[in-house]
């Protein structure tokens, strides 16, 4: 039997983790959402949803990854009791983070694309209208997303076929090192700008006159929804890394370090956006548009506008990369584990296979757009990130939360053993009531409000 790879160094693993939790939402949803719901009070109970939602389950996940040594499709099968059926969810992670890749592709493609477009000067001298309407020109080419998709595709096969020491962690490390650098650089220049102060008191100063004007629930319900996907849970995509770390560390701790460094990134985020908005007097509540029509826009109208469009639009592909090399070492490590191939057969086998299933995303805005889509947010992308966002994740969640709390599944005593070896924030038995009996309920009700805030709110 092969020995199982394991990672080189803790920072490896906490970056590597870190990467697979931050990825494109932290940066253009969670300024949007904190920006709508009463600034700071949004961040607020964002912070309270992650400690009390995504850190045991993130917890869980790491713990089943590790006591099993393999790979999320065969975790469940090495821990489970005989004749149990929990191994079926396996299989299930593995659709989970193919189905993630289907669209995320595109959408780090489109990130690749405008760094490439602001490095190289195209939206100088254009106006307003100009900058606005190149998005909806690239959404109508399906051949420059095409391409787009293929490099990054081909470069998150490239880094994981390279090994999981010399590949994913040496790459991440310098990948995240980077994100970090520039994200602060970014600030840093926003701070400078006129708007600054008004921008960080509307995001920062809790204001709970405009959380009441959106709505208390909806606010506090956005921010648990937000609290709950940043961290990419349930879908295997922490499991896998849980299984190349050692014992010397608990897995708490750990998801304490992880979840620390997705917050950071998500308020920073923040940080570079709300001066910029307010400088120019941009309503910093348009989601997605914001990125790709309002920002290209500004920066065409600051001193070193190219510089520091190009440094935005690095550090937002250095963000969608870093979710993209996590699941593709999930995806690459499943196929090893079920057809016993090569690490590099796996890796080519599924860069056919990847590009291949990317592409309806690409098509579904030019060549396949249908009106069918409408319900879902109007393209096959909203499509796959609704399955992947409001069933997979939250119903994947579960099941982990389950397995670990029930004696039907792992069990308490045997997830507690192995959340707790080694030094750190160690889980203690008054959680157990909380997370056997109430984390349950949250989950579900995040599920079920998602698929009624999908077909049946007004």
């Amino acid at each position: 039997m092969q020995e199982r790879e394991k990672l080189k160094s803790r920072l490896g693993f906490i970056l590597i983790s870190a990467g697979c939790a931050i990825g494109i939402g932290n940066v253009w949803k969670f300024p949007y959402m904190a920006g709508k719901g009463g600034g700071g009070s949004f961040v607020l109970f964002y912070i309270f949803f992650l400690l009390i939602l995504g850190l045991p389950i993130m917890t869980m996940e790491f713990a089943v990854g590790r006591a099993s040594q393999k790979s999320p499709v065969k975790a469940y099968q090495a821990l489970e009791k005989p004749g149990q059926k929990w191994h079926i969810h396996g299989y299930i992670t593995l659709i989970g983070c193919y189905l993630l890749m289907m669209f995320y592709t595109t959408v780090a493609g489109w990130m690749l694309h405008y760094f490439y477009l602001t490095a190289t000067g195209k939206f100088v001298g254009m106006n307003t209208e100009e900058v606005t309407g190149v998005f909806s020109e690239m959404l109508g080419q399906p051949l420059v997303m095409g391409f787009w998709m293929v490099v990054v595709v081909a470069m998150g096969i490239l880094v994981c076929s390279l090994g999981l020491q010399n590949g994913l962690e040496r790459i991440t490390k310098v990948m995240m090192t980077a994100l970090l650098l520039i994200m602060i650089v970014l600030a840093l220049n926003s701070f400078a700008m006129d708007g600054a102060k008004e921008g960080l008191s509307f995001y920062l100063i809790p204001d709970w006159g405009r959380m009441k004007e959106v709505g208390v629930i909806s606010t506090i319900v956005g921010a648990m929804n937000q609290a709950f996907f940043t961290l990419s849970l349930g879908i295997g995509a922490m499991a896998i890394f849980g299984s190349y770390i050692g014992k010397e560390r608990t897995l708490l701790g750990e998801s304490i370090n992880i979840a620390l460094l997705d917050t950071f990134v998500a308020i920073t985020s923040g940080l570079i956006i709300f001066p910029a908005c307010f400088t120019f007097g941009v309503d910093q509540t348009s989601g997605p548009s914001l990125i790709f029509m309002t920002l290209p826009n500004i920066f065409n109208h600051i001193s070193m506008g190219r510089l520091w469009g190009s440094l935005f639009f690095m550090f937002l592909a250095f963000a969608a990369f870093s979710t993209v090399f996590a699941v593709f070492e999930n995806i690459i490590s499943c196929g090893m584990e079920l057809t016993g191939w090569s690490r590099k057969k796996s890796s080519y086998v599924n860069l056919v296979l990847i590009i291949l299933l990317s592409l309806p995303c690409v098509l579904g805005y030019n060549v396949w757009a249908w009106d069918g889509f409408a319900v879902f947010g109007g393209a096959i992308l909203d499509l796959e990130d609704f399955l992947v966002s409001n069933i997979l994740l939250p119903i994947g969640s579960l099941v982990y939360l389950l397995f670990c709390v029930t004696r039907y599944g792992w069990g308490w005593k045997n997830f507690k053993k192995e959340a707790n070896e080694g030094k750190g924030a160690k889980v203690q038995d008054w959680m157990r009531v909380y997370l056997t009996y109430i984390l349950p309920v949250i989950v579900l009700f995040i599920f079920g409000f998602g698929i009624y805030d999908k077909f049946f709110a007004t």
